[in-house]
């Protein structure tokens, strides 16, 4: 199915290309998100109509996630968690505990945007994580895991 980009989307394209992607894809994901439209000639038409609009709103929301990078960047996020005495977690610090401490700090974050490469931590000890504002803005965050004593 070929489509019209309204957003950046990650390995697929910017803002205005046509672009061709499996039907699933743009059925179920990226045209009820508002990502994208469908490649008609009235959808064109109408796209290049309101390009200017959608580039200016493109650029605004950039420099919303570029101003909250910065006020994260550099951040330490500190969570403790109940532990045994080899320092071993009972549980595990997740991606949705990052973001629901970060939410109690002011930040309007969801777990999607919490990249966690090592997967969740399961050990008393200081980690660091990515935090992906947009898809041009990831920013480096410290979490560290206090233990509990059961």
């Amino acid at each position: 199915m070929q489509i019209i980009l309204l957003e950046k989307v990650v390995n697929l394209g910017n803002l205005g290309d046509i672009v061709k992607v499996k039907d699933g894809y743009a059925r179920n994901f990226l045209i009820p998100q508002g990502r994208a439209r469908r490649a008609t000639e009235a959808n064109k038409a109408e796209f290049e109509a309101r390009r200017v609009e959608l580039e200016k709103a493109a650029a605004a929301k950039l420099a919303e996630a570029q101003a909250q990078g910065e006020k994260l960047s550099g951040l330490v996020v500190k969570l403790s968690q109940k532990a045994g005495v080899d320092g071993r977690l009972f549980g595990s610090v997740t991606n949705h505990d990052i973001a629901e401490e970060l939410n109690k700090q002011g930040y309007k974050l969801v777990k999607s945007q919490i990249r966690m490469p090592l997967g969740p931590i399961k050990t008393v000890s200081d980690s660091t994580v990515s935090v992906a504002l947009h898809t041009d803005v990831v920013v480096e965050v410290t979490v560290t895991v206090y233990g509990e004593t059961a």
